[in-house]
């Protein structure tokens, strides 16, 4: 099979993303996996297929680099929705593309040349309850800065879905979040029981109301340059502790640059750039 491909990434979140308006893809799990290594493949944290939707202007389907497929990608769906609009599939402003956490609106801006170099990602409300995350909880009492067991130790953390299971972890002023071995430290939280659909775990130095910084380990692809829903998930942690206000823009430094968040207390936007860098023809 021959089909061509475009290499986006949002705030270093990279992907590797396919028209399924022009081509059909039969196994995307395994597709994801051999595209997805940097070594042997085009190299990525997953692909993603741009498809038909009956009931917005485009569906996104998320797979990660073990070829598990995502519910929700937010760095993903403003690249997504940068496609539809720069390759005329729709020029609607803003759009909405079908996601397997529903349909997001998106509001796009554009550069001198009408291309779109950044959006705005309606994130939809965050899910607190435990049963729905999923994470193991006694109760449906939300997990909110409580003191959980994983990995043999005790960890205060915010539990938060926005599409995709989250662990949020304020660490100490002190600690060196950038040089930290969270080689060891995310499998630990990605595969503990008490998260049984694995989960995606924030590691975040808060700054000031407006500036936090963040780490991020995904399950299925591992350390990734950023992640929208992570990032999502950090500023709603951080509001709901008392570090940010609602309603208030709040920056996250991520490692592959910043993100712009506000969580109103119902819904929570996120701005970031959509960058392509490359296209490509692949045979498999």
């Amino acid at each position: 099979m021959k089909f061509e491909f475009v290499k986006m990434h949002g705030t270093g979140n990279d992907y590797v993303y396919v028209d399924c308006f022009k081509y059909e893809i039969d196994d995307p799990e395994e597709l994801a996996v051999k595209i997805s290594d940097r070594h042997f493949g085009i190299g990525s944290d997953g692909l993603i297929l741009v498809c038909p939707s009956d009931v917005a202007d485009a569906k996104m389907r998320m797979f990660n680099a073990d070829g598990s497929e995502g519910k929700m990608c937010g760095n993903g769906v403003r690249c997504v929705a940068k496609y539809v609009h720069d390759s005329g599939i729709c020029s609607c402003n803003p759009l909405r593309i079908e996601t397997l956490s529903g349909i997001k609106t998106i509001w796009l801006n554009l550069g001198e040349d009408g291309k779109v170099v950044s959006a705005t990602v309606d994130m939809g409300a965050p899910v607190f309850e435990p049963s729905k995350i999923p994470v193991v909880s006694y109760g449906d009492k939300p997990i909110i800065g409580r003191t959980v067991l994983v990995g043999g130790h005790n960890h205060n953390v915010t539990c938060v879905s926005m599409g995709n299971p989250h662990c949020v972890l304020f660490v100490p002023q002190n600690f060196d979040l950038w040089n930290f071995d969270i080689e060891s430290a995310g499998p630990r939280f990605e595969n503990d029981y008490i998260f049984p659909e694995r989960v995606n775990t924030e590691f975040v130095s808060y700054i000031d109301e407006t500036h936090l910084e963040m780490r991020v380990w995904e399950r299925g692809s591992g350390e990734t340059l950023a992640c929208g829903t992570g990032t999502c998930a950090t500023v709603v942690a951080a509001c709901e502790t008392g570090r940010c206000e609602k309603n208030t823009d709040v920056h996250v430094k991520v490692a592959g640059g910043e993100l712009v968040v506000k969580y109103t207390g119902s819904t929570v936007y996120m701005t970031g750039g959509a960058v392509e860098t490359f296209r490509g023809v692949i045979e498999i």
